[in-house]
């Protein structure tokens, strides 16, 4: 057995499954209410008006949305998505950007064109997880970066980037991942002067933005144009419109671009060519805007929902983010409790969360675990939690 083993790649045979796609497929059980995975609702679909965008599609140009296309992406795709970027607060061109199959081929595409192994990757503590699953098949070294209440703390990045000049720094700053914290426009400014004084690449993941229950936009770090030779914007459709859709894009240097370009050739070919038509159509036509009025409105219903009942069912003693947008809230139990131990307690009364051992970079802590609140309406929400209480009593 260990003779057939050593035939596989080191880092594929190093890397551990995510347990947020493990947890996933048992939430598939319908008795199960679940806290897990950061599924949009299905019952927000626009499901009509993508169906007339595929049928408007292939009543007009079926036979290229059936043929191979570009690697780098269809030009109304790709112009589409510069749109939305610019409108973002981060000017963009069509040519500054390569459409992927979701912002996850972004990330593995990053991953595969700049780290080398045994690399320095710094990223948030805890961060991630299919992240550092992407960055951990090249031979990345993650070292973590200090955060607080509001993000990344710039000393502790600065301190990271002189002691370990890294290759790359990778960020989720607005209603991150796992945590849902959002990082100040302040910090942003110093993240940025920061970097613009290193030779260190940005990787900045911004899937959630448009998901925010507040007046104020956040401007992504790449904003600054001093970043523009070394930084990256991932994005998607994900979160917005359709994670079955998987388009989603990567922003960045030309270069860079073009050796991104070479390994989805390789790895991919191209990004679905109907998926991207289908999409561009929609964005076309439709007030997306608009549509997430109704979206954002319900979201942060069913947040609020969530912190609610996690006042009430979470041992004294706990703490927790209140988000102000994005998919995620992050617990904290008290000294004692193990989120990990008490996840098949939970599921045998019927709801499903994620421990947050398995986000961290280093020195994990047992007591943390993620919530979702965006999967369910504040009845379900309100039902799961109850059960969960009675685990929680026991743990």
């Amino acid at each position: 057995m260990d003779s057939v083993r050593s035939h596989l790649n080191e880092y594929v045979t190093a890397l551990g499954r995510s347990p947020v796609r493990d947890l996933f497929e048992i939430s598939l059980d319908p008795a199960l209410i679940s806290f897990a995975g950061g599924n949009p609702a299905p019952e927000l679909f626009d499901v009509d008006g993508l169906a007339a965008a595929f049928s408007a599609v292939m009543a007009t140009e079926g036979g290229r949305a059936m043929q191979y296309s570009s690697t780098d992406g269809e030009p109304e795709m790709r112009e589409a998505a510069a749109k939305r970027t610019t409108e973002m607060g981060v000017p963009t061109s069509p040519d500054q950007l390569i459409i992927t199959s979701g912002s996850q081929q972004g990330l593995g595409l990053l991953s595969q064109t700049l780290i080398n192994p045994g690399d320095v990757v710094l990223a948030e503590n805890p961060s991630f997880v299919s992240a550092l699953q992407a960055f951990g098949l090249q031979g990345a070294e993650f070292k973590p970066v200090d955060t607080d209440e509001a993000g990344v703390i710039p000393e502790a990045l600065e301190s990271a980037i002189e002691k370990w000049h890294p290759k790359a720094v990778y960020l989720i700053p607005t209603f991150q991942n796992p945590t849902g914290i959002t990082m100040s426009a302040e910090r942003r400014r110093q993240v940025a002067d920061i970097l613009a004084a290193s030779d260190t690449w940005l990787i900045e993941d911004d899937p959630y933005s448009e998901l925010r229950f507040t007046e104020e936009q956040q401007i992504p770090i790449s904003a600054d144009q001093r970043l523009d030779d070394r930084a990256f914007l991932c994005n998607t459709l994900s979160k917005v419109l359709s994670p079955g859709l998987r388009v989603g894009w990567v922003r960045g240097p030309a270069h860079v671009l073009e050796r991104m370009s070479a390994a989805k050739q390789a790895n991919s070919l191209q990004t679905s060519t109907i998926d991207q038509l289908a999409a561009a159509y929609y964005l076309a036509h439709n007030d997306l805007q608009a549509k997430l009025d109704g979206v954002r409105a319900e979201y942060r219903a069913r947040r609020d929902a969530m912190l609610e009942g996690l006042r009430e069912g979470l041992p004294e003693g706990s703490a927790m983010t209140e988000p102000e947008g994005g998919m995620f809230v992050w617990a904290r139990l008290p000294e004692g409790h193990d989120a990990s131990a008490l996840v098949y307690d939970a599921i045998r009364a019927g709801v499903v969360f994620v421990p947050g051992a398995p986000f961290y970079i280093a020195e994990p802590d047992p007591r943390t675990l993620r919530f979702s609140f965006v999967s369910n309406d504040p009845e379900h929400t309100r039902e799961g939690l109850s059960r969960l209480g009675s685990v929680f009593d026991r743990g």
